[in-house]
């Protein structure tokens, strides 16, 4: 199974702020199909590779109550594709996330790592 994970820490109004993060992952051809006040689920559109390839992304959200403004975000990137490449679909996907999100225009990005 392929698993990537990275974390970011951006400063960002509340309002608005998971629809805002749905439209990023909308952007990268993934659907959400769970939502929770700290927990998202996306899934890839089915149709342009196999079953095996197709990628879920799991995010945690944490709201700092000391910075009404900070909301750090965990991502994690997993399908049943074996990595044997280091460029294989989940990789290319993870990597598309990745820029969407420190690329955002919506939101301030203060720190980010990825594995």
């Amino acid at each position: 199974m392929a698993r990537y994970t990275s974390l970011f820490k951006v400063a960002v109004s509340l309002d608005g702020f998971r629809q805002l993060l749905a439209d990023i992952l909308r952007s990268c051809s993934l659907d959400v199909i769970y939502s929770s006040e700290d927990y998202l689920v996306a899934r890839e559109v089915p149709g342009h590779v196999a079953f095996a390839k197709l990628v879920t992304v799991e995010v945690l959200i944490e709201q700092f109550p000391t910075k009404e403004s900070e909301v750090q975000m965990s991502f994690v990137v997993k399908n049943e594709e074996l990595p044997l490449r280091n460029n294989n679909h989940c990789r290319q996907i993870f990597n598309l996330i990745n820029q969407a999100v420190a690329e955002s225009r919506q939101w301030h990005l203060i720190e980010s790592a990825a594995s």
